[in-house]
């Protein structure tokens, strides 16, 4: 079932993908649309910044030509950044007219402006795409690790059929993918969790305990689990993969670019500073304003999500915005 791929973003999600689908036997083709990072690949066949160690196989492909990286693919993979996604599929749309059988996102995030999710956006944007060509996947999956071959376990969400294929295509013993029908709510969730990635960094930057992590997490849960619901999603779902699976893991890991940018502005950095030093994208940072959009659009209280923007946009001291959620009115604990 070897299967023509086409990658679209060379960060390190997209180079972690290539390598575990080109061991698995598929024909791999990656597209980069910075010149300068795609001459680093092509020169070194690996990103020393990006994922440093990863070797990247003979037979993937790589180009800076997007319709000919596209053609003739069986399979065609999203891993650019969520902002990108909307004027990627405007220029497949405006230079050819073939769409592939399987589009598959990884892209995790909520469009500025649109509020849409990246299945609305491909869907909207490339014209011809329909919905039930597109699935996503999500979970706990850092690159680093993947690259590393340690265990790791996903889901994929959408029609049902392109999601089998999708466990298909990724078979491998080190990388199982589960399948589910919720896709509003594996993107949401997936999506959602880099908010509060971001505050948990915030709470270890200003030098706090398990006690305060451990209340986040779970208060940051009760937040997606509000929002996403009423969007469609299952609550089922907030609790898998693409929900807790995910949210611990970024809260917690070393290697989580969202936390990282809050722990920075913990420490005292301001958010310009930060993303000024950073190799690649934290999409909690552009998530968090839709979020709050979509937290007011539907009258759905997010109090940590709001903080985690005063602190990015309004210049809210962290450790303000951390006593002004503490400080609210008591209530009961509720899941909704």
């Amino acid at each position: 079932m070897n299967k023509k791929i086409t990658i679209l973003g060379a960060g390190s999600w997209g180079l972690a993908n290539a390598d575990l689908l080109a061991e698995v036997g598929h024909k791999l083709t990656m597209w980069e649309f910075d010149p300068n990072e795609l001459a680093v690949l092509i020169d070194k066949r690996e990103h020393p910044k990006k994922l440093p160690g990863l070797i990247l196989k003979d037979s993937i492909s790589l180009t800076n030509n997007l319709v000919e990286s596209v053609s003739g693919s069986d399979v065609v993979i999203f891993s650019v950044p969520a902002q990108r996604v909307s004027s990627v599929c405007q220029n497949l749309s405006s230079q050819m007219a073939d769409i592939p059988d399987l589009i598959i996102n990884l892209s995790k995030g909520v469009e500025e402006g649109s509020l849409r999710r990246m299945s609305e956006v491909i869907r909207d944007e490339w014209r011809g795409a329909v919905v039930e060509s597109i699935v996503t996947i999500s979970g706990p999956s850092h690159a680093e690790e993947v690259a590393r071959r340690l265990p790791t376990s996903v889901v994929v969400a959408g029609d049902e059929t392109k999601c089998r294929e999708v466990q298909e295509i990724f078979k491998h013993p080190t990388f199982r993918v589960y399948r589910s029908d919720d896709l509003i709510g594996v993107e949401l969730a997936g999506s959602l969790k880099n908010v509060i990635a971001i505050a948990a960094g915030i709470v270890r930057g200003l030098g706090l305990g398990d006690n305060t992590q451990g209340a986040l997490i779970s208060r940051g849960l009760v937040e997606i689990n509000r929002l996403a619901t009423e969007l469609g999603a299952r609550s089922d779902t907030l609790v898998g993969l693409s929900g807790v699976g995910d949210l611990v893991t970024t809260c917690i890991s070393e290697h989580s670019r969202n936390q990282h940018v809050g722990f920075q502005l913990g420490r005292g950095k301001n958010l310009q500073e930060i993303l000024d030093e950073m190799v690649m994208v934290a999409e909690g940072v552009t998530t968090c304003r839709s979020a709050r959009e979509l937290a007011k659009k539907h009258n759905i209280e997010m109090p940590i999500t709001e903080a985690v923007c005063s602190v990015l946009f309004e210049n809210a001291p962290p450790a303000e915005a951390l006593a002004r959620l503490m400080n609210r009115p008591l209530k009961a604990e509720v899941w909704h």
